[in-house]
Protein backbone atom coordinates (compact mmCIF):
# COMPACT_ATOMS: atom_id res chain seq x y z
CA UNK A 1 0.00 0.00 0.00
CA UNK A 2 1.45 3.42 -0.79
CA UNK A 3 1.80 6.01 1.47
CA UNK A 4 2.16 9.24 -1.24
CA UNK A 5 -0.39 11.52 -1.28
CA UNK A 6 -1.78 13.44 -4.21
CA UNK A 7 -2.93 17.15 -3.74
CA UNK A 8 -6.16 15.99 -3.55
CA UNK A 9 -5.72 13.41 -0.10
CA UNK A 10 -3.57 16.69 1.22
CA UNK A 11 -5.84 18.54 4.45
CA UNK A 12 -7.60 22.62 3.43
CA UNK A 13 -7.25 24.91 5.99
CA UNK A 14 -10.66 26.45 6.67
CA UNK A 15 -8.90 29.82 7.03
CA UNK A 16 -9.46 29.58 11.20
CA UNK A 17 -5.44 27.75 11.09
CA UNK A 18 -7.73 24.13 11.31
CA UNK A 19 -6.91 21.83 8.89
CA UNK A 20 -10.25 20.00 7.10
CA UNK A 21 -10.27 17.54 4.56
CA UNK A 22 -11.71 17.67 1.00
CA UNK A 23 -15.80 17.86 1.19
CA UNK A 24 -16.28 14.64 -1.34
CA UNK A 25 -12.91 13.07 0.32
CA UNK A 26 -14.05 9.38 0.48
CA UNK A 27 -17.49 9.99 -0.73
CA UNK A 28 -18.40 7.07 -3.31
CA UNK A 29 -19.42 8.26 -7.09
CA UNK A 30 -22.88 5.74 -6.01
CA UNK A 31 -23.12 8.21 -3.19
CA UNK A 32 -22.80 11.57 -4.66
CA UNK A 33 -25.30 10.14 -7.62
CA UNK A 34 -27.84 9.15 -5.30
CA UNK A 35 -27.82 12.22 -3.23
CA UNK A 36 -27.67 14.32 -6.90
CA UNK A 37 -30.66 12.77 -8.26
CA UNK A 38 -32.65 13.01 -4.92
CA UNK A 39 -31.79 17.35 -4.64
CA UNK A 40 -32.48 17.44 -8.30
CA UNK A 41 -35.62 15.54 -7.97
CA UNK A 42 -37.02 17.51 -5.19
CA UNK A 43 -36.13 20.48 -6.92
CA UNK A 44 -37.61 19.88 -9.92
CA UNK A 45 -40.55 18.75 -8.40
CA UNK A 46 -40.71 22.04 -6.77
CA UNK A 47 -40.22 23.84 -9.53
CA UNK A 48 -42.92 22.02 -11.70
CA UNK A 49 -45.70 21.99 -9.15
CA UNK A 50 -46.15 25.48 -10.14
CA UNK A 51 -47.51 24.26 -13.79
CA UNK A 52 -49.47 21.38 -11.90
CA UNK A 53 -46.90 18.92 -13.13
CA UNK A 54 -45.50 15.85 -11.29
CA UNK A 55 -41.88 14.66 -12.16
CA UNK A 56 -42.83 11.35 -13.65
CA UNK A 57 -45.67 13.51 -15.82
CA UNK A 58 -42.70 15.79 -17.10
CA UNK A 59 -40.16 12.81 -17.78
CA UNK A 60 -43.35 10.92 -19.87
CA UNK A 61 -43.92 14.15 -21.70
CA UNK A 62 -40.25 14.30 -22.41
CA UNK A 63 -39.78 10.79 -23.61
CA UNK A 64 -42.52 11.54 -25.93
CA UNK A 65 -41.30 14.94 -27.49
CA UNK A 66 -38.09 12.75 -27.97
CA UNK A 67 -39.64 9.91 -29.94
CA UNK A 68 -42.75 11.25 -31.37
CA UNK A 69 -44.67 8.60 -30.35
CA UNK A 70 -44.79 5.73 -27.91
CA UNK A 71 -46.83 2.66 -26.59
CA UNK A 72 -47.64 2.74 -22.87
CA UNK A 73 -45.32 0.27 -22.36
CA UNK A 74 -42.70 2.20 -24.27
CA UNK A 75 -43.26 4.80 -22.21
CA UNK A 76 -43.06 3.78 -18.78
CA UNK A 77 -39.89 1.69 -19.48
CA UNK A 78 -38.27 4.73 -20.41
CA UNK A 79 -39.85 7.12 -17.69
CA UNK A 80 -38.26 4.81 -14.93
CA UNK A 81 -42.00 4.02 -13.58
CA UNK A 82 -44.33 0.74 -13.37
CA UNK A 83 -46.71 -0.13 -16.16
CA UNK A 84 -49.28 0.57 -13.73
CA UNK A 85 -47.82 3.99 -12.81
CA UNK A 86 -47.49 4.74 -16.52
CA UNK A 87 -51.18 4.29 -16.69
CA UNK A 88 -52.52 6.48 -13.94
CA UNK A 89 -49.96 8.97 -15.55
CA UNK A 90 -51.19 8.76 -19.14
CA UNK A 91 -55.10 8.83 -17.81
CA UNK A 92 -53.88 12.39 -15.95
CA UNK A 93 -51.95 13.83 -19.19
CA UNK A 94 -54.74 12.70 -21.61
CA UNK A 95 -57.45 14.28 -19.17
CA UNK A 96 -55.60 17.69 -19.05
CA UNK A 97 -55.17 17.84 -22.97
CA UNK A 98 -51.65 17.23 -22.78
CA UNK A 99 -51.47 13.99 -25.14
CA UNK A 100 -53.77 11.64 -27.34
CA UNK A 101 -54.19 8.14 -27.68
CA UNK A 102 -54.41 6.29 -30.98
CA UNK A 103 -54.91 2.36 -31.55
CA UNK A 104 -51.63 1.74 -33.62
CA UNK A 105 -52.49 0.97 -37.32
CA UNK A 106 -50.43 -2.74 -37.28
CA UNK A 107 -51.65 -3.86 -34.05
CA UNK A 108 -55.34 -2.08 -32.70
CA UNK A 109 -54.24 -3.57 -29.40
CA UNK A 110 -51.86 -0.97 -28.31
CA UNK A 111 -52.61 2.36 -27.88
CA UNK A 112 -50.01 5.43 -29.14
CA UNK A 113 -49.24 8.41 -27.23
CA UNK A 114 -48.35 11.67 -28.52
CA UNK A 115 -47.99 15.24 -27.62
CA UNK A 116 -50.53 17.94 -28.58
CA UNK A 117 -50.00 21.59 -29.15
CA UNK A 118 -50.88 22.04 -25.05
CA UNK A 119 -48.53 19.69 -24.00
CA UNK A 120 -45.83 20.96 -26.44
CA UNK A 121 -45.98 24.41 -24.80
CA UNK A 122 -46.52 23.15 -20.91
CA UNK A 123 -42.92 20.78 -22.20
CA UNK A 124 -41.50 24.08 -23.21
CA UNK A 125 -42.70 26.06 -19.64
CA UNK A 126 -41.13 23.44 -17.76
CA UNK A 127 -37.45 22.73 -19.49
CA UNK A 128 -37.51 26.36 -19.15
CA UNK A 129 -37.62 25.42 -14.72
CA UNK A 130 -35.08 22.65 -16.00
CA UNK A 131 -32.83 25.01 -17.33
CA UNK A 132 -32.27 27.01 -14.31
CA UNK A 133 -31.96 24.23 -11.87
CA UNK A 134 -29.26 23.05 -14.42
CA UNK A 135 -27.69 26.56 -14.17
CA UNK A 136 -27.82 27.03 -10.52
CA UNK A 137 -26.17 23.19 -10.33
CA UNK A 138 -23.34 23.61 -12.96
CA UNK A 139 -22.82 27.47 -11.46
CA UNK A 140 -19.27 26.89 -10.42
CA UNK A 141 -18.00 24.66 -13.65
CA UNK A 142 -17.11 25.79 -16.75
CA UNK A 143 -18.77 25.05 -20.32
CA UNK A 144 -16.10 22.40 -21.21
CA UNK A 145 -16.49 20.71 -17.52
CA UNK A 146 -20.51 20.67 -18.16
CA UNK A 147 -19.91 18.95 -21.01
CA UNK A 148 -17.45 16.34 -19.99
CA UNK A 149 -19.83 15.74 -16.99
CA UNK A 150 -22.43 15.28 -19.35
CA UNK A 151 -20.69 12.42 -21.51
CA UNK A 152 -19.26 11.13 -18.57
CA UNK A 153 -22.71 10.15 -17.50
CA UNK A 154 -23.79 9.20 -20.88
CA UNK A 155 -20.87 6.76 -20.69
CA UNK A 156 -21.83 5.84 -17.17
CA UNK A 157 -25.56 5.03 -18.41
CA UNK A 158 -24.10 2.77 -21.48
CA UNK A 159 -21.84 0.85 -19.60
CA UNK A 160 -24.38 0.15 -17.24
CA UNK A 161 -26.98 -0.77 -19.68
CA UNK A 162 -24.26 -3.25 -21.90
CA UNK A 163 -24.31 -5.69 -18.26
Amino acid sequence: MSTRTTVADRPRHNGKGAARRPAAAGLRITYLIGQLDRIVSRRLSEALSQHGLTLPQYTALSVLRARGRASNAQLAERSFITPQSANVVVKTMAANGWVTREHDPTNRRIVLLSLTPTGEALLDDCNAQADRIERVMLEETGHEAAQSLQGLLHACVRNLRAT
